[in-house]
């Protein structure tokens, strides 16, 4: 998708600093790869102490095809 847009310069100078990005295009991908990624890791995070496994689970077996 083509779009132009004003980008503060000193964030992205830090940004660039910090991951070796060379083109902004690159630095925008990158940045909401990560957003997305963060976004939904928060997203299980909600999930935490509401999901109840059964006293007999058992992952290994599961793996093994067993």
């Amino acid at each position: 998708m083509r779009t132009n847009i004003v980008l503060d310069d000193k964030l992205v100078e830090e940004a660039i600093k910090l991951t070796n990005i060379k083109t902004k295009k690159e630095l925008i991908n990158l940045s909401l790869k990560e957003l997305v990624e963060n976004r939904s890791r928060m997203k299980l995070q909600d999930l935490y102490g509401k999901i109840k496994f059964s006293e007999d689970y058992d992952y290994k077996k599961m793996r093994s095809g067993d």
